[in-house]
């Protein structure tokens, strides 16, 4: 059985929402579903989330940006 490590380094997540001037608190305040400060923070730094967490923080971003064409692949490297 391999362990993969929990912690992957800066995510590209971080650089987008830097880019595109969008704080945590905005993405939690754009998300429909249950997305908490605390995920977008887990995800920004790199620590693992679970696939549900990832489709939380792509729907958020998507709410809050209409006009970007994000997928999964764009914000997380594991």
């Amino acid at each position: 059985m391999m362990i993969l490590p929990m912690d992957c380094g800066p995510q590209p997540l971080d650089a987008l929402m830097t880019r595109l001037n969008i704080s945590n608190h905005d993405l939690v305040a754009a998300s429909t579903d249950q997305l908490t400060h605390k995920m977008v923070a887990k995800g920004r730094k790199g620590r693992r989330l679970t696939s549900n967490a990832q489709y939380k923080i792509l729907a958020a971003l998507t709410a809050a940006r209409p006009d970007e064409t994000l997928a999964l692949k764009d914000l997380f490297t594991y």
